[in-house]
């Protein structure tokens, strides 16, 4: 049995080879012979490019010297490097200093706090006023101010003289009051009887601005007591700057000089 299998089977190989030598057409015709020393082209993707570069290896190699050093001449000299690009000058790095803040302006001086002071006592009102003209250009404001004398009586008085009657009196009373002018009354005992007062001051400003205003209205009236030397007069002054309490007191020739609180001044 496994004779007959193997019978069969080469019986069937030989059939296939018959099949083959029949069926496998003429022979490639040869390629001419390549003459030496000319370089063969070759395809990539040729199936014998292996072979073909291998045959060209050998036959260089198999070359005498001469045939080398023509194929040498021949073959084109490499190209000369690019000249070197100048070099730029170099450049010195700068390092980055600390950042610079604006410059903040310096902030203003605050002012000195203002300095207040009495110069005086001056015996009169002409006295005081010359004082303050003396000390002028070192003071920003000042006033004139009467305190009576320590000891003395500084009342003073504005009045009418005394009427012929008390009717009299009576009537001029009402032309005050329809001038609208206060403050009066009608004197009904003494040396004064039937005189109009008019108002009672404890300085003389006080006294001598009531006389104004009667004499502005028609009215005619006086100023009773503040016997001369019963009053004082000082000189209240605000100090420019850098001006000294002391060189005030002597612009002024005042014998005394005292600390007054500026908002009284004002």
């Amino acid at each position: 049995m496994l004779t007959r299998a193997l019978i069969v089977v080469l019986a069937i190989l030989n059939v296939g080879v018959a099949l083959w030598w029949m069926l496998r057409g003429d022979p490639a015709p040869a390629l001419p012979a390549t003459p030496s020393g000319v370089a063969q082209l070759q395809l990539l993707d040729s199936p014998s490019a292996p072979a073909a570069a291998a045959t060209a290896a050998a036959a260089a190699s198999a070359q005498p010297p001469a045939a080398t050093t023509a194929l040498a001449d021949a073959t084109p000299a490499p190209p000369k490097p690019a000249a070197p690009l100048p070099t730029p000058a170099a450049t010195v790095a700068v390092e980055p200093g600390p950042a610079q803040l604006p410059e903040t302006p310096p902030a203003p001086t605050p002012a000195a706090p203002l300095q207040c002071i009495s110069l005086g006592p001056f015996a009169d009102r002409d006295t005081a006023m010359a004082a303050q003209g003396k000390a002028s250009e070192l003071v920003q404001r000042s006033r004139l101010r009467e305190v009576p004398k320590p000891g003395a009586s500084s009342t003073y008085r504005v009045m009418m003289p005394a009427a012929a009657s008390r009717e009299e009196a009576q009537a001029t009373v009402k032309r005050i009051a329809a001038a609208g002018i206060s403050d009066y009354y009608i004197m009904a005992q003494g040396e004064d009887a039937n005189a109009i007062a008019l108002g009672q001051y404890r300085n003389r400003e006080g006294a001598e601005r009531r006389l104004a205003a009667l004499s502005a209205a028609g009215f005619s009236a006086r100023l009773v007591g503040g016997s001369e030397g019963s009053a004082q007069w000082w000189v209240d002054a605000a100090l420019a700057d850098k001006a000294s309490p002391s060189t005030a007191r002597q612009r002024s020739g005042a014998a005394q000089q005292r600390s007054l609180e500026c908002a009284g001044l004002r």
